[in-house]
């Protein structure tokens, strides 16, 4: 395993997120939040790919009927490949003076799981909430930043992150029912650190092992299922916002940042590891 990440990409985003490897393309899709623009990246050949969209786009995934399910401040889109809107799935339930669509994550069979953020940081009313063909669904509540959202390889358990509280969760899921119970603690950052990290995005590798960014901590954590901290890595960058596994082999681990803190912010890294990622599931409006 390499132990160093290197700049891929000069993105320049202001908000990098939601990297995900679409299979299909052979392409890393992510998002600039703040940018509202939607990027696809070759690594092949350093290529970028962009796309425009009219509002913050939070999170991405690719779909079984082509082009993307988004999180946007206003709801969740389906979008066509140029980042047009086909068709609004759900509306943001919650109140978009402060609120909107962040961290988001395909399950096992296809629905879609997303979280909102409470941008004024005061109120805790962001949630955590799972879409599929019944409409939108509200599973956890009074939320600061929705985040972290991944699943184990078997798809039964799913863990979450509640960022300002420097807290990651972990349910027991049924994926074929898409209940999540039996909430509890399964790392906890100390809010005492004197770079105060707190756990961004996160992604599961094939042993079950959950890498996560820490968002101003400048480094990536891994922890194994039982949430003991096996390695960490740093990266250039103080604000990293989350991994995600691609490549042909997905053992390149890709990582956005935030332009935040100034250096090398906004750039997209990668590190090759030992063992791959899960290959990336796509949303099934039919899920």
């Amino acid at each position: 395993m390499s132990a160093r990440f290197e700049r891929v990409l000069d993105a320049r985003c202001e908000l990098g997120e939601s990297p995900v490897w679409c299979t299909a393309r052979r392409r890393l899709l992510f998002v600039d939040i703040l940018g509202q623009r939607i990027h696809a990246f070759d690594p092949r050949d350093g290529a970028l790919e962009s796309l425009t969209v009219d509002e913050p786009v939070g999170c991405i995934a690719p779909t079984t009927v082509g082009g993307y399910i988004a999180g946007l401040r206003s709801g969740l889109w389906l979008l066509d490949e140029t980042g047009a809107r086909r068709q609004l799935l759900a509306a943001n339930p919650e109140d978009t003076r402060f609120s909107r669509f962040n961290d988001g994550r395909v399950d096992p069979r296809g629905r879609y799981w997303v979280g909102t953020v409470d941008e004024s940081k005061q109120h805790g009313q962001a949630a955590l909430y799972r879409y599929d063909r019944r409409g939108l669904v509200r599973v956890a509540a009074g939320l600061m930043t929705s985040n972290g959202l991944a699943f184990a390889p078997d798809g039964r358990t799913l863990y979450h992150s509640d960022t300002p509280r420097f807290v990651v969760y972990r349910y027991t899921y049924d994926p074929d029912s898409g209940d999540a119970t039996d909430r509890r603690e399964f790392v906890r950052l100390d809010p005492q650190a004197a770079d105060r990290a707190r756990p961004d995005g996160a992604a599961v590798d094939s042993l079950g092992c959950y890498w996560t960014a820490l968002y101003a901590g400048g480094r990536i954590q891994r922890y194994d299922p039982e949430g003991r901290l096996l390695a960490e890595f740093a990266l250039p960058v103080a604000h990293p916002t989350m991994p995600a596994f691609g490549g042909e082999d997905l053992k390149t681990l890709f990582v956005t940042s935030a332009r935040a803190g100034g250096g090398e912010g906004g750039a997209l890294y990668a590190l090759r590891v030992d063992h791959p990622g899960l290959p990336t599931q796509l949303f099934d409006p039919a899920a």
